[in-house]
């Protein structure tokens, strides 16, 4: 078998540059998803990104849209006016995207927290669904598929169930499987329920107590099993990882940075169910548990 693209999520990079989109096409890096600290999507150079990753020929597979600005995001949102102004942000980035030549777009369901609340969150999912299907309006006239990303927690969408009624807004919306999300299924169970829709990944790994985003071997995840699946159901995209190189999160114990290099070695293990190369040790004591900014 063909081993898949090796793709780095940008936020998770040092600042994007061509340096960064070299060293990616040196090591073998074949992919990027553009994914940034919530305030810099309005002073990011796309256009000049897309050059550095065209030149050094890494394909820019994928946009996540903001899910925090210096303005709140939520397409759950009861306030219909918040809802329309997230509808404009996440459309105005989408196609930003789709100018560079990017043809998926990650988008969250919801802001956290949701209230478990039976009615309430009912009435939450409701408005995510009507959002959701409104930007596959916006996709399918720039010609990009929206992938409404698995949720840990209290989020919607943090089941298969929960993430099927999402995705049942509107037939063009796909599913980007965020492996270290899931607190409540395992993830074979998702990949039996959702395995169609999955068009794109982030790949990391956890403890299952929360998310970690730690590098696959760091934690507990069935990775042979995972590769498993992804055969069985199909899946060609990029393993998309989402593993900050350094300083976060501050609960794995590593000696130095990671590299490209490291990832592209990962993957390749995981496609050969090899034993991984281990370069920290995630739930180290003492130090403090990650948990999303």
């Amino acid at each position: 078998m063909n081993a898949r693209t090796v793709g780095l999520s940008l936020c998770c990079t040092p600042d994007p540059d061509r340096a960064l989109f070299d060293a990616f096409a040196r090591a073998g890096v074949g992919a990027a998803e553009i994914s940034l600290d919530g305030r810099r999507y309005r002073s990011f150079p796309w256009r000049e990104c897309g050059r550095w990753a065209r030149d050094a020929g890494v394909a820019l597979w994928s946009v996540h849209l903001p899910f925090w600005t210096d303005e709140t995001v939520d397409p759950a949102s009861p306030d219909p006016a918040l809802r329309r102004r997230t509808a404009e942000i996440h459309a105005e980035y989408l196609r930003l995207a789709a100018g560079i030549g990017i043809r998926r777009a990650v988008v969250h369901a919801c802001l956290e927290p949701v209230p478990l609340e039976p009615a309430e969150r009912a009435r939450r999912l409701a408005f995510s669904r009507e959002s959701m299907a409104a930007l596959a309006d916006v996709g399918a006239r720039e010609g990009v598929v929206v992938c409404v990303e698995d949720l840990p927690r209290s989020c919607l969408g943090n089941t298969s169930a929960e993430l099927s009624a999402i995705l049942e807004a509107d037939p063009r919306l796909r599913v980007c499987f965020d492996t270290n999300h899931l607190l409540g299924e395992s993830i074979a169970s998702f990949l039996a329920a959702l395995g169609p829709k999955i068009e794109t990944l982030h790949v990391s790994d956890y403890d299952f107590g929360d998310e970690r985003h730690w590098l696959p071997g760091e934690g507990a995840v069935d990775w042979p099993a995972f590769m498993d699946g992804l055969d069985a159901i199909g899946y060609r995209g990029p393993l998309l990882y989402e593993v900050p190189f350094a300083g976060r999160p501050e609960s794995v114990d590593r000696g130095r940075a990671l590299t490209p290099e490291d990832f592209v070695r990962n993957a390749r293990q995981l496609e050969a169910r090899a034993p991984l190369t281990v370069v920290g040790r995630g739930g180290a004591k003492n130090l403090p548990a990650w948990r999303p900014s």
